[in-house]
């Protein structure tokens, strides 16, 4: 049976994914450790800290996939909508670094990687804008 090659999806695509995969397994299946970069001085972390990080990290590995599996018009849709909860993110983490909520070194930190993941949605949603068919099929 022959089939038709796929199209590779825009690089910033697949690294936007990888990056929510990686990022959102750890919050859900490691939420202590990342817990402890905030707020490193309490032990045991806060139950509803855990329950936060494992409800967006189920979120974030969600939103991944769905980088890796829709196709055409869905994917642009989910690429953009990207542009949104990054720069969100992005803002977050700031304003919490500025307000002194979490310390330098994690603010900066999460600012960064927010603010990255919110360049590569742009990234990608221009790159997929360019294309006809939005990645595969």
């Amino acid at each position: 049976m022959a089939t038709a090659p796929a199209s590779t999806r825009p690089v910033p695509v697949y690294l936007l994914a990888g990056i929510r995969l990686f990022n959102g397994a750890a919050g859900l299946l490691a939420p202590e450790s990342l817990i402890r970069r905030f707020d490193p001085d309490r032990d045991p972390p806060s139950p509803a800290a855990v329950y936060a990080f494992r409800l967006f990290g189920i979120r974030t590995v969600l939103l991944g996939l769905d980088l890796l599996t829709h196709s055409g018009e869905r994917l642009r849709d989910d690429v953009r909508d990207g542009i949104l909860i990054h720069a969100s993110d992005t803002a977050t983490a700031a304003m919490l670094g500025v307000n002194g909520r979490v310390a330098p070194h994690t603010a900066v930190l999460t600012t960064l990687i927010s603010a990255l993941n919110t360049a590569l949605a742009v990234s990608g949603t221009a790159a997929l804008t360019d294309s006809p068919k939005g990645g595969r099929k």
